[in-house]
């Protein structure tokens, strides 16, 4: 057999990444450019790995015989052994020494002394086998290969002697820096999630600091497995929600942070008090050291329950993400459909044929402020979302501006829209919690979900129109429902229609006379049929005619003449529109 420093060096890879840390690798938070506070990727454990790569155990030629894949264990401690009966002087996790002296010359010893490290968690042995001479001790290095042949246990080789106590003085050298680092570490995320609960930070904020800590996709979920925030932390956001829901009802929930043996073997900490749990944060990808990364999704945790507990709760939390991805929906080219489509998935819309957009807009009640409209905005949003789901679809509502509620739902068909429609908004009706002073307004469905947020804006026009109206016939209204007046609503800001309409009525508005105006509305409403207005007893039949001719002179036009009363009428509506809402100025 030739010299263990001839034969090639297998299974021993130096990965300069892997290089022992210690305190001074993590960085001054405060420092301008410094990474973040508690990354954990600036705080490598110590593995069997890291200790192969000390000069004093690559002077020993180190061979690997077994559990190759198994390198990267971490290490808790460094431990000299030379029996076989070593079982019972561990803990876990221990890297063990040994010359092999009592049990090199038997296959039998040394397979018990292998038996015993693996049950008992050992993170691997190195054993140094040199005769008297210092050189290999053939015989026992043929025992040990063939007894740790297909291993698990990390099983490592020596040919040359080896200052073991060298070795044990770094490794721990090591390990105390790597404790340090941790210590260090903890204080700073302690200090990074106190200080975002001083500053009342939101959800959003503290996942996105999360993730950044972590160096990795960080998501909060609530129980039913809508996503409230996340970050995809370089991520695909697309693939990190891709079907979330199905992806997250298959994982257990955990008391503590910690990973579960599920189909998704997910790093995890609950949000909430105890047997009042809210929702989770979870990291949906493996990392390099769960431990730390454990002890940061904990300290979240305990941030995001400290904002529920001053005042949000988790249905707030749904809102707000849907607010949030209502707003990134309506911006052009925010996000592909691909990328909406997930997203809305993991906030609860499901997949559909059609998507429909929706607007119900509050009417403003006499007297109301506006934190009186905002609950009552609160509460109909929160009947919306439990009125849905009684009949058995999916939304995605969020506020658009105050009193007006966007709201994306999934059909299945065409055909079920106007069905589901007068179902949501009988129910509506019939709760009786918000009155009938509401009206909805909706768009065309589309097939693309971005599609459909673009007709929010036609759906709040209808909306807006139905609201003007004195009489609401229909439970919800379309364009084709609301006809001129909907088109003057649209153009109510064009001074071109302001020009026409302020000339039309000249006579009366500058002599500020709405009793004129008010009878040229009834004489309008009623088709200018003379007869048809004097049976509604609004005036004698003589006293009509004579206030008819009357008014017929201040405008200057003939009532009798189609195209005028129809130039009149357009007018008068467009007047009306003003007076009910003036909308921007022009």
């Amino acid at each position: 057999m030739q010299q263990g420093d001839e034969r090639p060096n297998r299974g021993v890879v130096v990965h300069s990444e892997e290089r022992p840390a210690g305190a001074g690798d993590i960085a001054d938070p405060s420092a301008p450019g410094a990474p973040a506070a508690g990354n954990v990727a600036s705080i490598t454990p110590v593995t069997v790995r890291g200790v192969l790569e000390l000069a004093e155990i690559r002077a020993g030629g180190p061979e690997v015989l077994s559990g190759a894949e198994a390198l990267s264990t971490p290490v808790r401690w460094v431990h000299i052994a030379d029996t076989e009966h070593v079982g019972a002087l561990l803990e876990g996790g221990e890297l063990v020494l040994s010359t092999g002296r009592t049990f090199r010359g038997s296959a039998a010893a040394t397979a018990r002394f292998l038996d015993e490290l693996q049950a008992a968690g050992a993170a691997g042995a190195v054993v140094e086998l040199v005769d008297e001479a210092g050189e290999p001790a053939l015989g026992a290095i043929e025992t040990l290969r063939s007894v740790a042949r297909d291993r698990l246990l990390p099983v490592v080789l020596l040919t040359r002697s080896v200052r073991f106590v060298r070795v044990t003085q770094v490794a721990h050298r090591m390990l105390i820096g790597e404790q340090l680092a941790r210590v260090e570490r903890a204080r700073r995320v302690h200090e990074v999630f106190t200080q975002l609960s001083l500053e009342s930070a939101s959800e959003q904020q503290i996942v996105d600091r999360t993730a950044e800590l972590l160096g990795a996709p960080v998501v909060l979920e609530d129980v039913a497995h809508r996503v409230l925030a996340f970050r995809a932390g370089g991520a695909d956001p697309a693939v990190l929600l891709g079907d979330w829901t199905e992806r997250a009802r298959r994982v257990g929930y955990r008391e503590e942070a910690g990973r579960r043996a599920d189909a998704e073997d997910w790093l995890q900490a609950p949000v909430g008090i105890r047997g009042r749990r809210w929702g989770r944060l979870v990291v949906p990808t493996a990392l390099t050291d769960d431990v730390d990364a454990a002890q940061v999704l904990e300290r979240a945790g305990q941030a995001l329950t400290i904002a529920h507990m001053a005042g949000r709760d988790e249905q707030d939390l749904l809102h707000q993400a849907q607010t949030g991805l209502l707003h990134e929906l309506r911006q052009p080219h925010a996000l592909t459909e691909r990328e909406a489509r997930t997203r809305a998935a993991a906030l609860g819309l499901e997949a559909a044929a059609f998507y429909l957009p929706v607007v119900v807009r509050l009417d403003r009640l006499p007297g109301e402020d506006p934190t009186d409209l905002q609950l009552r905005e609160k509460a109909m949003l929160a009947e919306l979302a439990h009125v849905v789901r009684r009949v058995r679809r999916s939304l995605l509502a969020a506020s658009m501006h105050s009193g007006s509620l966007g709201v994306l739902l999934a059909v299945p068909a065409r055909e079920l829209e106007n069905p589901t429609l007068d179902r949501i908004c009988d129910e509506l009706a019939r709760s009786r919690k918000h009155g009938t002073a509401w009206s909805v307004g909706v768009g065309r469905s589309r097939e693309s979900l971005l599609g459909a947020a673009a007709g929010l804006d036609e759906a709040a026009q209808v909306a807006d129109i139905a609201g003007s109206l004195e009489i609401r016939r229909r439970p919800y209204y379309r364009f084709a429902d609301v006809r001129l007046r909907g088109l003057l609503t649209l153009l109510r800001g064009d001074p071109r229609v302001r020009a026409f309409a302020e000339a039309e009525l000249a006579p009366l508005l500058e002599g500020q006379e709405p009793a004129a105006l008010e009878l040229l509305e009834l004489y309008l409403n009623h088709g200018g049929n003379k007869s048809a207005l004097a049976r509604t007893g609004y005036l004698s039949r003589p006293a009509l005619y004579a206030r008819l001719a009357r008014l017929q002179d201040r405008l200057g036009v003939s009532l009798d003449d189609a195209e005028s009363r129809t130039a009149l009428h357009v007018a008068l509506l467009w007047h009306r529109l003003q007076e009910t809402d003036p909308g921007p100025p022009v």
